[in-house]
């Protein structure tokens, strides 16, 4: 029986896998077909491994394809000849799978020169792609494992060199090249000897640019889940489903692959709206390589986590510019994209989950949260969230805490300090995200999500009693799109003569809940 995996290459005849043939039919006509060399530079745990595979798969039917991969092949770079045996070695079991002549075996794996190893080589790779009855096309993967090293550079080299001269029909050499990993190598960062300023290389400079979109749709997300389906029969409301796995997730394959791998191992009743619920909580509670590799992430690069915590606690906007250098890191690994010509946070879980770690810094020393933590069992009444209670005692305590705070100091936090409240109180059996729309300093709302119970929470800074109008009418429609019959207003207002506390209004057939600290 197929199940859906997260560990590793994913093989369509043992794991339910999204149907990804559109995308690879577009790698072939739009980049090998034509001869390109390019590099599929996507963040970790993206698909690159298994796009590869699929790919090799497909390419073979027309070509002769030697894919081999950097992982673990640090002994390759020890020294130009050592590189050079290294890569005739990989290769050439490679080609003796693919029922390549004999006699164009033996040749490819004569003893290289030791005083010109490379200049061997690229002959070799010549004769090769002379010899072979089909155009050769050669792959390989985690490619920047080694790539900040004086070899690797020296081997785009040869590879570019051969490449031009094949333009100018005075050489024979792969028909394409195509490279995998997080980082692009035509702009990767060296540091390539002690005591020296970081440079660019530019031995790659050759390659096309890989502008092809690799998420999961959401009708190939469908197409996974119609697979489970008819395996097990358990009812799943595929549109909905594919629908809303990918608003979480806008197409992270592992994102996407791991949610359904929860609800897979639970119970059939999983696969509804709470049960995504439940999968989403438990997949942002429980460790894995990608959430430890962010974390490490935002410690090596201080610049690109102001910018994030910026952007989510302070709802300051960024202009997507690629060649700034934190946000050209953010898209790099995968925090963050363009959105309207904005920079954005990719996705929900990652933004769920850089909330949850930004906030878990200072949550030891925040009163507000220690207070909530204190308090936590009285928000909850026989399963459900008392949303119109955390609204009042939040009041009470801000009132408390925060009275001798300035203004700037609560128009900069005020987001930051509700969500730390908060949290103490649904952590483990509820969720929050940042309705994308509203996400600015004028005003948020907050969707939050207990045991598959919706909540609509708006956070805004007071600006007027017409501005106010306007917010409640917007909250409104948000409470049509979700259903809801209540939604909840917080102002943080810094007038002198304001009047802080609860307040209820009807609009339409809406119950409006407003705290004004």
């Amino acid at each position: 029986m197929k199940c859906f995996n997260t560990e590793g290459i994913c093989i369509p005849e043992i794991n339910y896998m999204a149907d990804t043939s559109k995308t690879i039919h577009q790698i072939i006509d739009q980049y090998v077909s034509p001869g390109k060399y390019f590099t599929i530079d996507r963040p970790r745990q993206y698909g690159k491994t298994t796009t590869l595979y699929l790919l090799e798969k497909r390419l073979k039917k027309d070509y002769i394809v030697l894919s081999i991969s950097f992982e673990s092949a640090d002994e390759l770079f020890t020294s130009l000849s050592t590189f050079a045996a290294g890569f005739i070695r990989k290769t050439a079991r490679i080609l003796k799978i693919q029922d390549i002549p004999e006699y164009i075996c033996s040749n490819w794996q004569r003893p290289l020169s030791k005083d010109f190893p490379f200049d061997d080589l690229g002959q070799r790779i010549t004769e090769l792609c002379t010899d072979c009855p089909q155009s050769v096309i050669l792959m390989i993967d985690e490619v920047d494992k080694s790539s900040d090293n004086q070899i690797f550079l020296s081997f785009l080299g040869l590879l570019r060199e051969k490449y031009l001269e094949q333009l100018k029909g005075k050489d024979r050499t792969f028909k394409s090249v195509i490279l995998a990993g997080v980082y692009d190598v035509k702009n990767l960062k060296l540091r390539l000897h002690p005591n020296t300023e970081p440079k660019y290389n530019s031995p790659w400079n050759v390659a096309a640019n890989f502008n092809l979109d690799i998420n999961i749709s959401p009708d190939e997300i469908a197409s996974m889940l119609r697979d489970y389906e008819t395996d097990w029969n358990i009812g799943i409301d595929i549109p909905w489903m594919s629908n809303t796995l990918y608003d979480y997730t806008s197409g992270y394959p592992f994102l996407v692959s791991r949610l359904c791998q929860i609800m897979a191992q639970n119970p059939p009743e999983s696969w509804s709206k709470e049960g995504f619920q439940d999968a989403v909580r438990e997949f942002l509670k429980t460790p894995n390589t990608l959430f430890d590799d962010m974390s490490k992430k935002l410690s090596e690069y201080p610049e690109l986590k102001e910018m994030i915590y910026n952007i989510l606690f302070q709802g300051k906007r960024y202009s997507y510019e690629a060649e700034n250098h934190r946000i050209h890191i953010g898209k790099m690994f995968g925090f963050l994209k363009e959105d309207h010509g904005l920079v954005s946070i990719s996705n929900r879980i990652f933004e769920m989950k850089l909330y949850n770690l930004l906030i878990s810094e200072n949550e030891t020393d925040s009163k507000i949260f220690t207070a909530a933590d204190m308090e936590k069992n009285q928000f909850i009444k026989d399963g459900v969230l008392d949303m119109e209670l955390v609204m009042q005692k939040f009041c009470e305590y801000f009132e408390e805490i925060y009275a001798d705070a300035d203004n700037t100091f609560i128009e900069d936090n005020g987001r930051r300090i509700f969500l730390m409240f908060l949290k103490p109180i649904i952590n483990g059996s509820g969720n929050y995200y940042i309705e994308a729309r509203t996400r600015n300093l004028k005003r948020t709302d907050i969707i939050i999500d207990y045991k598959g119970v919706q909540s609509i929470v708006e956070l805004k800074i007071w600006h007027g009693q017409e501005y106010r109008r306007r917010g409640e009418t917007q909250l409104v429609e948000y409470l049509e799109y979700y259903h809801l019959k209540k939604g909840y207003m917080l102002s943080f207002n810094f007038n002198k003569n304001k009047k802080t506390g609860i307040r209820k209004i009807m609009l339409n057939d809406k119950m409006l809940i407003e705290a004004v600290v």
